[in-house]
């Protein structure tokens, strides 16, 4: 007989962060080993990397009524020098949830039950609140019953900067998450490119990172046009790396085709916060080629 899918109720109001989680797990899951070797070197230095196979396809979550989702990343494998079989589990968390440490409690019940083996729990948040729970006890006034830790990233908390010479491509994206100013956003994406050049990663793989990025930092009009100046005044051969990136084309390509659109709908006097939400242009460059009627 089958196994049973592992079953847990979550806030279905929250399924609006659902493509915020798919994107954590698609990144983390193709840079497992980079992810923890950047963020948790304990964990990479104690683990057999190649010895890691996922077991996602067994477990899954109850997101809402009648539908479930793939726990968001489990995989398994055995303690380095020994023949110890361990699972690393990592939930990313888009949104403040104050029961989310007795959540991560009732996911290690769930897969200890299942799989009856050790198990190294990570939850990695990406807002901007400043909760970061590592522990879920149970007691009494006279007792004990249990204390639950597991290891945090709270990625709001971490400067970028400490990270940009890692040349580590699930650092790289994540730069996006991180601890940064409004005035800092032009300097973060730059030393991004510059990252991905020094990484010479495939083209699918590049095409994560970068789309990853995109999707928390995306620069205005203005702001890319900084950005061009600054890739200018680095070395000639970077600068030129950053330039022939494929992305580049592609991403300028996306650009001005969604200006194309945002100029159709100002000439049909649609309303502005409607194109920018249409288009994912900023506010400013909507007016701005609102200005160019």
């Amino acid at each position: 007989m089958a196994a049973m899918p592992l079953l847990i109720k979550e806030d279905s109001s929250k399924t609006t962060y659902t493509k915020h989680d798919q994107l954590f797990k698609e990144l983390i899951n193709t840079f497992i080993k980079e992810f923890l070797e950047v963020f948790f070197p304990d964990v990479h230095d104690n683990i057999d990397l190649q010895a890691i196979k996922p077991i996602r396809d067994e477990v899954y979550t109850d997101m809402i009524e009648g539908s479930t989702r793939r726990l968001d990343i489990v995989v398994e494998t055995t303690l380095k020098g020994k023949d110890v079989a361990v699972i690393v589990h990592i939930e990313p968390q888009s949104y403040k949830q104050d029961d989310f440490h007795e959540r991560m409690y009732h996911y290690f019940s769930l897969l200890y039950n299942k799989y009856q083996k050790p198990i190294i729990p990570i939850a990695v948040f990406s807002y901007e609140e400043d909760w970061e729970e590592k522990q879920y006890t149970m007691k009494f006034p006279f007792f004990n019953v249990l204390t639950f830790n597991y290891m945090t990233l709270h990625l709001r908390k971490k400067n970028w900067r400490n990270y940009i010479r890692s040349d580590n491509p699930a650092a790289a994206a994540l730069l996006s998450k991180m601890g940064y100013t409004e005035k800092e956003r032009v300097q973060v994406k730059k030393e991004f490119l510059r990252m991905i050049t020094r990484m010479e990663l495939n083209p699918a793989k590049e095409r994560l990172i970068y789309g990853f990025f995109e999707t928390y930092l995306q620069l205005t009009e203005e702001e890319e046009e900084e950005l061009m100046k600054e890739v200018e005044n680095l070395p000639k051969e970077e600068a030129e790396w950053i330039k022939e990136l494929p992305i580049s084309y592609e991403e300028k390509g996306k650009a001005k085709a969604k200006k194309e659109v945002a100029m159709e709908m100002l000439r049909k006097g649609l309303d502005m916060d409607l194109i920018a939400e249409v288009t994912h242009l900023d506010m400013k460059d909507v007016e701005k080629l609102k200005e160019q009627l």
